[in-house]
């Protein structure tokens, strides 16, 4: 996979004058960038997946959602729908995206929208939901919409200053479109990160005098979630353990599980994969298959023996409240400007 990347580098150089060009677009106004009279905040990155877009996304749900009528709008990747689609009831993981179907299970009481149009999905959310807030799941190169706020994620592993343009590296926007973040957050970090190693990073990123620059952790649930009971991790001991993960970078949890001294046979796949018949019988021949709250969506209506950890952003408490005291500023300023 290395040497394909390196052979493919001149192919980057014409991404990458592309991805310019395009930006150069709509910096002057030939393309055009939408604002909206709802609040809306953008989660994304430079990137392609692997930063932890969804569960920042259910952090603002968890920060927002006893104040606000909260709306998410997403893409929808890989799903089997066409256009603009509410989640109901009866949607279902090919209807709306593995990720979207996540976020709608996990928090009814907020409205889930896919539409790979963005400009059309918050002008039928606003029409039809009007909600308080608009959260854009993984739209932070979507040009076509100018959101309010705008987080850029960006992973501890590999931070954009440091990567380079597909197909040889993984940026699929330019580097310096994160001028327009309004929060860089540095996710994935480890629990003991020292001051010196934050300011390398921070003198990495280079950010304008109006943004922050915030750092956090992945942190996983002991339980495990699933179709029986929950159960911890150390009633694993002594069983055959398949770990199956179709996400961009598992990782993170592949070292947490060892971490615990859980021993297992890794199943990896592509982001977003549908799992065929087969690979789902090659699965029962485990006692146990574990994997991702984003696969169990995926899996969960084939498998009896299967149970996930579910995984959460960890801010530092100074971090956290940066975080919170600057959305709150911006509602703030989106309450004035209607009065």
């Amino acid at each position: 996979m290395y040497l394909l990347r390196v052979i493919a580098f001149p192919l980057s150089l014409l991404y990458a004058a592309v991805v310019h060009l395009r930006n150069y677009l709509y910096d002057i106004g030939v393309f055009k960038s939408r604002s909206f009279e709802t609040p809306t905040i953008c989660i994304g990155n430079l990137g392609v997946g692997g930063s932890g877009k969804t569960p920042m996304t259910e952090y603002l749900i968890e920060m927002l959602k006893n104040e606000y009528r909260l709306a998410v709008l997403s893409r929808g990747y890989k799903r089997k729908s066409k256009g603009f689609l509410i989640a109901q009831a009866d949607s279902t993981v090919e209807d709306l995206g593995d990720e979207p179907y996540q976020m709608f299970k996990k928090f009814p009481m907020v409205t889930v929208a896919v539409d790979a149009d963005r400009r059309r999905g918050i002008s039928l959310l606003e029409q039809e939901i009007k909600p308080d807030i608009i959260l854009l799941d993984d739209a932070f190169q979507h040009r076509r919409v100018n959101p309010g706020f705008s987080l850029l994620l960006t992973s501890y592993g590999n931070i954009y200053p440091r990567d380079w343009y597909l197909p040889t590296g993984n940026l699929r926007d330019a580097k310096r479109e994160a001028k327009r973040a309004n929060i860089i957050i540095v996710t994935k970090c480890p629990r003991e990160l020292d001051e010196s190693e934050r300011e390398s990073i921070i003198d990495a990123l280079r950010p304008k005098p109006h943004q922050k620059i915030l750092f956090c952790g992945l942190a996983y649930d002991p339980q495990l979630k699933g179709s029986k009971n929950p159960i911890d991790l150390t009633a694993l001991k002594d069983k055959t353990v398949a770990l199956v993960t179709g996400i961009a970078n598992p990782d993170p949890l592949v070292n947490y599980l060892k971490d615990q001294n859980v021993q297992f046979r890794h199943l990896r796949y592509a982001d977003h994969h549908f799992f065929s018949n087969n690979e789902v019988d090659t699965f029962k021949t485990y006692e146990v298959v574990l994997t991702t709250e984003k696969d169990h969506t995926r899996l969960e209506e084939k498998l009896e023996n299967l149970y996930y950890l579910e995984v959460r952003h960890h801010f530092s408490e100074q971090d956290a409240l940066v975080l919170k005291n600057d959305i709150e500023r911006y509602l703030k300023l989106c309450r004035q400007s209607l009065t």
